[in-house]
């Protein structure tokens, strides 16, 4: 890789007032640190080399007014090539550029441009036009900056439309973040309201059961006084079986009048004198004897009283 410094000796015997030129150099790359060494070289010549690109610190050499990089291999300059706001004439014959960055219309001191032989967007040649004369290049100066101002407020306009959209679509996602946030609240909130309302209904049931509870003793510590005053005397509970054993009694009546029938008939008749009548009347009078020695013909007779 061939610098200047290699092939013409140090830069400053080639400066020769405010002009440097490095042409037929068989430059690969621009020697930009010595070149910024140089602050008063204004007019620079790279012409005639073999420069494919522009490292992006050349577009520091803000002292320059005048450069000339035709016939060389270039296929862009620097995206910042509008730094180089000191510039007047530009000559960027036969390379091969397709566009120029869009800082270029930053370049407002530019008069003279020629972009002839370059393989340009056919909207930029239109533009540009032909430079065969001193005419004709400033003419192309002056057209494509006014074209590459257009370039730029389209594409500013283009990055606030973007802007606009994305700080939109930021905001819906606010909204909709917001919204979801208020929805999720909203739950809660009414998740902590209906527990609320199940831990008071099951403390209402507590509470009511507990004062039942308590009147239960009450009520029976009340009406025990009132059965033993007597002033609302229980009713006795009612007898079981009341019905079996009036049947049973009318039973026992009708043997008793039927055995008192025998007796009567075998101690007040002829047939007392029948065998049959005669163990009667021996067994009705054992009977009579024993049940006057014991008590309990007297519960018999008070118990039919009774009832």
């Amino acid at each position: 890789m061939t610098k200047a410094g290699n092939k013409g000796g140090n830069l400053r015997d080639k400066l020769d007032g405010n002009e440097l030129d490095l042409s037929l150099s068989d430059l690969n790359e621009v020697p930009v640190k010595e070149l910024a060494a140089l602050p008063k070289a204004t007019v620079l010549d790279l012409s005639c080399n073999k420069l494919s690109t522009l490292p992006s610190d050349f577009c520091s050499l803000t002292h320059l007014v005048k450069l000339d990089l035709s016939k060389n291999k270039l296929q862009q300059l620097p995206a910042d090539f509008g730094r180089l706001v000191n510039l007047q004439h530009l000559d960027l014959l036969n390379n091969r550029l397709v566009t120029l960055p869009v800082s270029f219309a930053q370049l407002k001191n530019l008069k003279w441009l020629d972009l002839k032989d370059n393989p340009l967007d056919p909207v930029l040649a239109k533009v540009a036009g032909d430079c065969l004369d001193e005419k004709q290049c400033k003419q192309c100066a002056n057209k494509v900056l006014q074209h590459m101002k257009a370039v730029q407020a389209d594409q500013e306009r283009e990055r606030q439309r973007r802007l606009e959209v994305e700080r939109e679509a930021e905001k819906k996602r606010e909204a909709k973040q917001r919204a979801k946030e208020a929805q999720e609240r909203e739950v809660r909130k009414r998740e902590k309201a209906e527990e609320k309302e199940r831990r008071r209904k099951e403390y209402d049931a507590l509470k009511a059961a507990k004062r039942e509870q308590e009147k239960k003793p009450k009520k029976e510590a009340n009406q025990a006084p009132k059965s033993k005053s007597g002033s609302r005397p229980r009713k006795p509970p009612p007898r079981k079986h009341t019905r079996s054993w009036a049947v049973l009694k009318l039973l026992l009546l009708l043997l008793l009048l039927c055995v008192a029938g025998g007796l009567v008939a075998c101690r007040v008749t002829e047939l007392q004198q029948q065998p049959l009548c005669t163990s009667v009347n021996a067994i009705y009078d054992n009977a009579v004897q024993g049940l006057r020695r014991h008590e309990i013909l007297q519960w018999v007779l008070q118990t039919d009283s009774q009832q």
